[in-house]
């Protein structure tokens, strides 16, 4: 009696679930990811063995470059509580859009006068226009000193901490402008910060 021959049949696997849960993942890590955040003047910071991440909230960084200082803090609503409480300070009135543009922004380098025309721009316009950089002027005109005292106020009400503070400077920046930064820290009892540098490799011994 001749065998009966049974007919193959390919192994077919469903990969519906793999693929689903790839794009997952996927999606997670894009929405999670932090952007980077262009300087806005080109900064080539000095180098560094030691190695500390930046923390990601509650901190503040000053950018130095070209002898101007940038604002930076961490936090949609610290961005809004500080703006209004420097509203507050110099009697201008933002309008809850401008709050919610400046809350938005990574980098700050406008005097206060000129915040609000800055902020009505649209998005392409703010990206092309060169900011001054925030007035520091430790005699006459110190807006620096009160984005930053102010900033610590709001993240003491808000998120009950104190606000860490991080300078970024270019290694050939003049030294008289760490030094006003350095001056408004410690006459605010500020005496810790960070210095942000790059990583080298370190000395053999």
């Amino acid at each position: 009696m001749p065998r009966v021959k049974v007919a193959r049949k390919s192994t077919a696997i469903d990969m519906t679930a793999m693929c689903d849960v790839a794009f997952l993942l996927l999606t997670f890590f894009i929405l999670t990811a932090k952007p980077r955040t262009e300087d806005p003047v080109p900064i080539d910071v000095p180098s560094s063995t030691a190695e500390v991440p930046l923390p990601e909230e509650d901190v503040l960084l000053l950018t130095v470059g070209q002898g101007k200082v940038f604002y930076t803090v961490e936090g949609t609503d610290i961005r809004k509580q500080t703006l209004t409480q420097m509203g507050e300070k110099y009697n201008i009135n933002f309008s809850p859009q401008q709050k919610q543009v400046f809350s938005g922004l990574q980098v700050v380098g406008v005097p206060i006068n000129q915040l609000q025309g800055y902020l009505d721009l649209d998005a392409d316009r703010r990206k092309t226009f060169k900011q001054p950089g925030i007035p520091n002027d430790t005699t006459a005109n110190n807006e620096l000193a009160d984005w930053i005292r102010e900033s610590r106020k709001a993240v003491a009400s808000l998120h009950n901490k104190p606000l860490r503070i991080s300078v970024k400077g270019d290694n050939k920046e003049e030294y008289p402008t760490i030094k006003k930064i350095i001056g408004i820290l410690q006459r605010q009892k500020v005496n810790k910060f960070s210095l942000i540098t790059s990583v080298k490799n370190a000395p053999k011994k």
